[in-house]
């Protein structure tokens, strides 16, 4: 039987802020999709931030397992691209492509695909048409299509509905006033020019006669732009939009809760496409709970901050009812640099964020606190929940050798990185280095 042919979507920093997450943004293509797939609504990032995220959905690793501890385009690299999973799709006969963003290489020719179609940016306006053309020429065995947009990233462009800039609902844990109604409203006609890229690319699989042979699979990096998301260990920085339509059973438009991490999609694939997984593999496929065998996929996920822009270690775990984070290293303030800079967070900086300290460790009962406002850690009554995440996150770091446990994490020789103190991450010198993706 032939295998399906995969089609990876993916866009940058959208968090579940799309349409049929309940969100207040218009994506009628994206709302397709999940009327005709299966929306995942627990479905979470290994990592906040852009490259290491990337790269453990991509390796089925943990960042610090795979060497992505921090930006590719700021001078971190995978410890072995052969991990990647076009290595193990094209060992089965798959076709690989990709146009657009990447982000786990410096040079995306380093990685491997067979075609790397040329684009004069990674925005919608430029790989939307690439991507359409790779579908109509592909040639006839499967493929493995990468195809990532740029949006919706910083810098977004001015709203333009006077309505969304005076109505639009600020993302969770920030004030509503007009600046944060503005900002959203812009990231929402960010978001609108994304959902126009995945209807072109759902609209060729249709007029190529592909959309029942393909499994779609569409995700994002990890949350928002704006602070307390990005950058940051809470649900708001790793809770991501997954949704897949395509052979396997993921139609019907239908809704799963399971608990589920980014680095499942490898073995999900390899299951799907009939290879065997790679021995490296850290993730659970998502085919057993597809399947109505097996009604959960973790009981806990793990998620990792090391370098963004700048050095702010921590870890965290995740179960259906509670969050664990640990922060290391002595800086207890905020790391502005890791910060996009947005109308947002000047807000939050002219009113003293700067100043307030972050605590080592944070408990959250997200049953009863799901915008984790209240840190459990030092409760009497939650102290043995305390002492069982903690202990489950030690046993994680320790078989998974986490270089934290050794101390301090080196960046790699001529890597960039902002220092801790730095208010923008603007502030490294270079042409590129400043650009957090």
């Amino acid at each position: 039987m032939r295998p399906p042919n995969i089609v990876y979507l993916h866009s940058h920093d959208t968090g579940r802020y799309v349409q049929p997450y309940g969100r207040q943004v218009v994506t009628p293509n994206i709302q397709r999709l999940a009327d005709q797939g299966l929306l995942f609504r627990n479905a979470f990032s290994a990592s906040p931030s852009c490259s290491p995220s990337r790269a453990a959905l991509l390796t089925g690793r943990w960042p610090h397992c795979n060497g992505m501890n921090g930006l590719a385009h700021r001078g971190f690299a995978l410890d072995d691209p052969g991990q990647h999973l076009l290595h193990t799709l094209r060992d089965a006969g798959y076709w690989t492509a990709m146009v657009g963003e990447q982000h786990v290489s410096a040079d995306p020719a380093d990685l491997g695909y067979d075609v790397v179609a040329d684009a004069d940016s990674s925005q919608v306006h430029d790989v939307a048409p690439a991507a359409v053309a790779l579908l109509r020429d592909r040639p006839p065995e499967p493929f493995f299509l990468s195809v990532g947009f740029f949006e919706t990233h910083r810098d977004y462009f001015e709203p333009t509905s006077i309505r969304d800039a005076l109505y639009s609902d600020p993302p969770g844990g920030l004030p509503d006033t007009p600046v944060t109604r503005r900002d959203m409203a812009a990231f929402k006609q960010s978001a609108r020019v994304l959902d126009h890229g995945v209807g072109a690319v759902l609209g060729a699989l249709d007029e190529q006669g592909l959309a029942d042979d393909t499994l779609v699979v569409f995700t994002t990096d990890h949350g928002l732009p704006f602070p307390g998301a990005k950058a940051t260990l809470s649900d708001r920085g790793l809770g991501v939009l997954l949704i897949m339509r395509g052979p396997g059973g993921f139609h019907g438009g239908r809704v799963s809760d399971a608990l589920i991490s980014q680095i499942d999609l490898f073995p999900t694939l390899c299951e799907l496409a009939g290879t065997g997984c790679p021995a490296h593999l850290q993730g659970r496929s998502l085919l057993p709970h597809v399947r109505g065998e097996a009604r959960e996929v973790n009981d806990a996920v793990f998620a990792e901050l090391t370098f963004h822009a700048a050095y702010d270690p921590q870890r965290a775990i995740r179960t259906r009812r509670h969050k664990y984070v640990r922060r290391y290293g002595a800086r207890d303030l905020p790391v502005l640099a890791n910060v996009d800079d947005s109308p947002t967070k000047d807000l939050l900086l002219d009113a003293g964020w700067a100043e307030r300290p972050r605590p080592r460790e944070e408990l959250y009962d997200l049953l009863l606190d799901p915008g984790e406002a209240r840190n459990l850690v030092g409760d009497p009554e939650h102290a043995d929940v305390h002492v069982l995440l903690r202990d489950r996150l030690d046993e994680w770091m320790l078989t998974t050798d986490d270089p934290l446990l050794h101390g301090p994490v080196p960046a790699p020789p001529g890597a960039e990185f902002n220092d801790p103190d730095d208010v923008s991450a603007s502030a490294l010198a270079g042409p590129e280095s400043g650009a957090v993706r």
